[in-house]
């Protein structure tokens, strides 16, 4: 029985490796060009309150870590400017999420990108239609369901447009002095605050009289 010749098994040896590697390497520019023609998509993903910039900073950072940097390519938290006016009546500079409990993913859906966005911490899930299952009571599986070219145009629209939003700290019954406007210097009572619209009502005495005004939050102070 012949001895088997030790060049010949390294050369075997070599053959096998450098097939390997050619074949990683085959792999990582098959996954690299799906990523670059697979179409990225908005997704909207609902988290728990107040938790949305937590969300954003540690998908971003579990992107890189699981490698799906490439397909998940921008997290947004909608947001505009805003005046918050204090009961002291001050005025505070901050930012108002336009959709308050929810972040912004534009991605390439697929098993790993929908699995990092789901497993990170805060997140509840994808905004979606529910997989109803054929049989028993339990709840489907939520399909994500990406935003339309008019919603995503909507929404950013909203925010580049930088109009500022007036936060009143107002609640029905609360007393008030106008400092603007045609009844500057009338005081008066909150019946209605409406905040979506930076405006309230508020019963003024006008000639003796209870009188409903509505007025913008940026025409009155809050009495202490």
């Amino acid at each position: 029985m012949s001895e088997l010749d030790p060049t010949t098994s390294q050369n075997s040896s070599q053959l096998v490796n450098s097939s390997a590697i050619a074949d990683g390497e085959v792999q990582a520019i098959e996954a690299n060009s799906l990523a670059k023609t697979a179409i990225a998509r908005w997704y909207a993903v609902q988290v728990a309150s107040s938790c949305e910039k937590k969300v954003k900073a540690t998908l971003e950072q579990r992107a890189v870590t699981l490698g799906v940097s490439n397909r998940i390519l921008e997290i947004e938290i909608p947001q505009t400017p805003a005046v918050k006016l204090k009961k002291d009546g001050s005025r505070q500079s901050t930012e108002e999420k336009v959709f308050p409990g929810y972040v912004l993913v534009r991605m390439v859906l697929d098993e790993d990108t929908m699995m990092a966005v789901r497993s990170t911490p805060n997140v509840i899930n994808f905004v979606g239609a529910e997989d109803r299952r054929p049989t028993g009571r339990g709840r489907g599986h939520i399909k994500p369901r990406p935003l339309s070219r008019s919603e995503v145009n909507r929404i950013f629209k909203r925010t580049a447009e930088k109009k500022t939003v007036v936060k009143l700290d107002l609640a029905e019954g609360d007393r008030i002095i106008v400092t603007g406007g045609p009844f500057k210097d009338f005081q008066g009572e909150v019946i209605e605050v409406s905040g979506e619209r930076s405006k309230l009502k508020a019963l003024l005495s006008i000639f003796g009289r209870e009188t409903p005004v509505e007025l913008e939050f940026s025409q009155i102070n809050k009495q202490n």
